[in-house]
């Protein structure tokens, strides 16, 4: 196996190094973490300390050119930036750790898969649950019949403080991800954006808060039909939030239940109940692990880093096998596109088909 030359993009105050995308390299073996990028002195100075790195610089350009990794994460949080580090790094030949969402509009996507694609570098994505062992468990419960036909979807965010459409970027990233596992690619989308319980409209746009670009509304309400013939629903609305979250996908059959949370190992429930109403049936729900329903899980929960360390393990076998990444651009771009054509419908007032026509700004088309 290669070994690899690493280098991490931060951005201290303007998403920093997003969650964990630094520090994931210290547990990977045949890496070597060669610099760090952070235009903030002070972040950067503590950036290159907790990494054991001596070559620091304000400029992730000068840094590239200089340094020539082969893997670059970038790991800021804020969505502005994603697009022209992600170019960068690829006319450099370097693949790509990128932190979610993937960009700010379906036209973004476009160009940072594009370019990957022609200078053959690798772009994975940060959707740690996509990586989860019990994904493939779930799969196989689907497939195996255990909750009959797939009929719906149903993925909420977490309706804090960024309820509406923040939330529908920002975690509803990691729940059209899953959605596109289990069900397939979508095939139109039906949505509506209020602010205040109102449709929002042109007035109601605002700079969205981390580096998002223009957004509105804090309440989304969506409906997608998916390639299996599934309807898929996302909604946040401001002030519904709960504790605990409800945040994580639904995945209701004709015979029973799955709902799951997000993360390496997230929460996972199975119901095997027709009438989806314990109340009325006294059926139970029960635990899946990695190793099946019921069964005890025989893994340890590593949280965020434990899903970091599936991602870039499975970029470097990617860069060396000369395949997608499990999460790849490709992916991460579909959950932007979902994300987009519900302004998209929105502002049409009508269905939209995917893939989506408009590629820039998904709020353009207010009015």
């Amino acid at each position: 196996m290669k070994r690899h030359r690493v280098a991490v993009i931060g951005r201290t105050g303007r998403g920093d190094y997003g969650h964990g995308l630094d520090v994931v390299w210290k547990d990977v073996e045949g890496v070597d973490v060669v610099a760090v990028a952070d235009e903030d002195e002070k972040g950067r100075s503590e950036a290159a300390k907790r990494l054991g790195v001596s070559t620091a610089y304000a400029d992730y350009r000068e840094m590239l050119a200089k340094e020539r990794p082969s893997i670059v994460s970038v790991a800021p949080r804020w969505l502005d930036a994603h697009h022209d580090m992600v170019l960068a790094c690829v006319e450099h030949g370097a693949s790509v750790f990128l932190e979610k969402p993937m960009c700010r509009t379906p036209a973004e996507a476009d160009a940072m898969v594009r370019a990957c694609e022609a200078s053959h570098v690798k772009l994975a994505i940060a959707h740690q649950t996509r990586y989860s062992p019990r994904v493939a468990v779930i799969r196989k419960l689907i497939e195996e019949g255990a909750i009959g036909d797939l009929l719906e979807l149903r993925g909420r965010g977490k309706e804090d403080r960024r309820a509406g459409a923040e939330d529908l970027w920002v975690l509803g990233t990691h729940v059209f991800d899953l959605m596109r596992i289990f069900a397939g690619e979508p095939r139109w989308c039906f949505a509506e954006v209020t602010q205040g319980g109102r449709p929002a409209g042109k007035k109601d746009v605002v700079e969205g808060n981390e580096g998002i670009g223009p957004l509105a509304g804090d309440g989304v309400d969506a409906i997608y039909r998916m390639e299996n013939g599934a309807t898929a629903h996302f909604s946040s609305r401001k002030g519904a939030g709960a504790d605990p979250t409800r945040f994580g996908l639904a995945l209701v059959g004709s015979k029973g239940i799955i709902e799951m949370g997000t993360g390496w190992l997230p929460p996972v429930k199975l119901l095997r109940d027709p009438s989806w109403s314990p109340g009325r049936t006294g059926s139970s729900w029960v635990d899946v692990s990695s190793a099946g329903p019921g069964k005890p899980e025989p893994l340890e929960d590593g949280g965020l880093r434990a899903g970091n360390l599936a991602i870039v393990k499975d970029l470097i076998r990617a860069i060396d096998e000369d395949r997608d990444p499990l999460g790849s651009g490709r992916e991460g771009r579909a959950a932007v596109e979902m994300i987009a054509a519900v302004f998209a419908s929105h502002a049409a007032g009508a269905p939209v088909k995917l893939p989506l026509e408009p590629r820039g700004s998904p709020v353009s088309g207010f009015r």
